[in-house]
C-alpha cells in the first residue's frame, strides 16, 4: 500500500476559504502600505549562506535552513569535517545557499547592492514567505509570510509617529478592536542598565525584566542577581517593577531613576516626542502603551521598540513589532544608514479574527451564479450570457458536464452559489434565462439584462 502523502512539519495546505482569508489580510495590509507611500520590492526565496549567516546570533543560526549544494554536493566536501562529523565545518562545503530566514536581512543587501539606484529615504514594503527550522505551535510555523514596511535614510521620529499611525490604519480596515501597540526605547533599557551598573549585562538585564508579567518580581529579582547584577543596583529599579499608570505618569517615573544617565534621558525624549504627537493626532481603535519591559530585537534596535499585543479576550502573543535600528546596512559594509520598520503577523491575525468572527461573509463568496449544462446547445447559449457577465465583473461560470440536474444544483449547494441559471429550448427561443434564488428558491424568467442587474445588486 502506498504511504499517505503528507505535508513536512510546520508547513500547511491552505484550502480556497483559507487563501481567500489570507488574501484579504494581505490586501488590506498592502492598501495601507501604499496609502502610506510604501513602495514594493520582492527579494529571492533564497541567499548566498554568507549574507544570512551570523547575522541572527547563534540561535537564528541554527533556524536557517540551508540548501545542498546541486549536484555531486559531497565530491568538494571538507574531507576532514566530513570524518569527524563535524557539522559546523562541514556546511559551508556542501551549502552555498539558503532559503530566507526574516526580510530584514534580505532588505539590507537589496539596499546596498541598489544605493546607487535608491531615492532616500527610501519607503519600501514586502509581503513574501520566511523559512525558519523552528519548533512548531499554535501561531508558530515552519514557513510563513512576512509583512513588512522599513523607512531607510531618514532619523526623523516622524517615521515611528507614522508606523504607529499605519498599525492603527490596518487593524481598524480590519475591524479590529482592543489592540494595543506596546511601545519602549533602546535608550531606556541602556540608560537603567547603567543606572544600576549592569551596562555590560544589558541583555542578562532586559531578559529577566520582560518575565516580569509572567514570573513576578522576586523571581525576577533572583534571576538578575544570578547574573551577577548587585542587591544595591536592583534596589534602584524598584519603582520598575510597580511601573503603572498612564504615558506621562510612567514616564515621570523613569525621569527620576535616569536622571544620571544622559542615554536614559534621550530615550525619555525619543518617547515623549512619539507620545505628544500620537496624542494631538488621535488613534482611531488601538491604544498606544509604555511598557519598559518590552527588549525585543536588542541586537540591532538602537531606537524606539515595537510591540503589538491582540486583544486581551483571545489568548495569543504578539500580532506585529518593529523598532528603530541606526546601522541596519552595517552588516554589508555601507555605515550610518539609520532606519525604522515594522511587521505584521499575519498567521497570528488570521487566527484572532477567525476567533472572534471578524471575516467579512463575501471575503469567502466565490462564483456567483452557475449555468446548468442541459446539452452543446444549451450550453453555447448559456457562456454568450456568461462573456457578458464577466465583463460587468460577475463571477459565473457553467457546469462543465451534461450531467443529471440534481448533480449540478448540489455542486451549487455545496460550493454556497447563491443564483443558478436554468437554459433550455423555451428560453433559447424567447431570448430569455429561468433564475432561482437557491437561498429563497424563488424562480423567475428574466433577460440578460434583469439578469445582470439582479446579480448585480444582490
Amino acid at each position: 500500500m502506498a504511504q499517505k502523502p503528507s505535508t513536512p512539519k510546520g508547513t500547511r495546505d491552505f484550502k480556497p476559504e483559507q487563501v481567500a482569508k489570507r488574501n484579504y489580510i494581505f490586501n488590506t495590509i498592502r492598501k495601507a502600505f501604499q496609502t502610506f507611500g510604501f513602495q514594493p520590492i520582492e527579494t529571492p526565496s533564497f541567499e548566498n549562506s554568507d549574507t544570512l549567516m551570523g547575522k541572527y546570533g547563534e540561535e537564528g543560526d541554527r533556524l536557517i535552513f540551508k540548501i545542498l549544494n546541486s549536484g555531486d554536493y559531497l565530491s568538494k566536501a571538507n574531507s576532514e569535517a566530513y570524518l569527524s562529523k563535524d557539522s559546523n565545518k562541514l556546511t559551508p562545503s556542501i551549502s552555498e545557499k539558503a532559503l530566507r530566514y526574516d526580510l530584514t536581512v534580505p532588505f539590507a543587501r537589496y539596499v546596498v547592492q541598489h544605493q546607487n539606484d535608491i531615492e532616500f529615504p527610501f519607503k519600501r514594503y514586502q509581503i513574501q514567505p520566511v523559512w525558519r527550522a523552528d519548533r512548531p505551535q499554535n501561531g508558530r510555523f515552519r514557513e510563513f509570510f512576512q509583512c513588512d514596511a522599513d523607512v531607510v535614510g531618514s532619523k526623523s521620529l516622524w517615521q515611528e509617529v507614522e508606523f504607529i499611525q499605519l498599525y492603527d490604519s490596518v487593524f481598524s480596515a480590519l475591524k479590529l478592536e482592543g489592540v494595543t501597540i506596546k511601545i519602549n526605547n533602546r535608550k531606556i533599557l541602556s540608560g537603567i542598565a547603567e543606572v544600576i551598573g549592569a551596562s555590560d549585562k544589558l541583555i542578562d538585564f532586559t531578559v529577566a525584566l520582560d518575565k516580569l508579567d509572567k514570573i513576578g518580581e522576586e523571581k525576577v529579582k533572583a534571576e538578575m542577581i544570578s547574573k551577577g547584577i548587585s542587591e544595591d543596583g536592583i534596589s534602584k529599579l524598584q519603582p520598575l517593577f510597580t511601573l503603572s499608570g498612564t504615558f506621562d505618569s510612567q514616564i515621570e517615573t523613569l525621569k527620576g531613576i535616569l536622571n544620571s544617565s544622559e542615554e536614559g534621558k534621550k530615550g525619555i525624549e525619543e518617547l515623549t516626542f512619539i507620545n505628544n504627537a500620537i496624542t494631538a493626532l488621535g488613534l482611531n481603535i488601538a491604544t498606544l502603551q509604555l511598557d519598559v519591559t518590552l527588549a525585543r530585537g536588542l541586537n540591532y534596535y538602537t531606537g524606539a521598540i515595537f510591540e503589538v499585543a491582540a486583544p486581551k479576550t483571545v489568548d495569543m502573543g504578539s500580532i506585529g513589532g518593529g523598532g528603530r535600528y541606526d546601522d541596519l546596512t552595517g552588516i554589508f559594509g555601507m555605515k550610518d544608514m539609520s532606519g525604522v520598520g515594522i511587521s505584521f503577523g499575519l498567521d497570528r491575525i488570521y487566527l484572532v479574527l477567525d476567533a472572534l468572527g471578524l471575516f467579512p461573509e463575501t471575503v469567502t463568496k466565490s462564483v456567483e451564479v452557475l449555468f446548468i449544462n442541459f446539452g452543446d446547445k444549451e450550453a453555447l447559449f448559456s457562456l454568450k450570457a456568461i462573456k457578458q457577465m464577466r465583463l460587468q465583473g460577475i463571477s459565473a461560470e457553467l457546469y462543465p458536464d451534461n450531467a443529471k440536474m440534481k448533480k449540478q444544483m448540489n455542486h451549487a449547494n455545496k460550493r454556497q452559489t447563491p443564483f443558478v441559471v436554468l437554459v433550455g429550448d423555451n428560453e433559447i427561443a424567447s431570448k430569455t434565462y429561468t433564475l432561482k434564488n437557491m437561498i429563497s428558491g424563488e424562480q423567475e424568467k428574466v433577460s440578460l439584462e434583469a439578469l445582470i442587474s439582479i446579480i448585480k445588486k444582490s
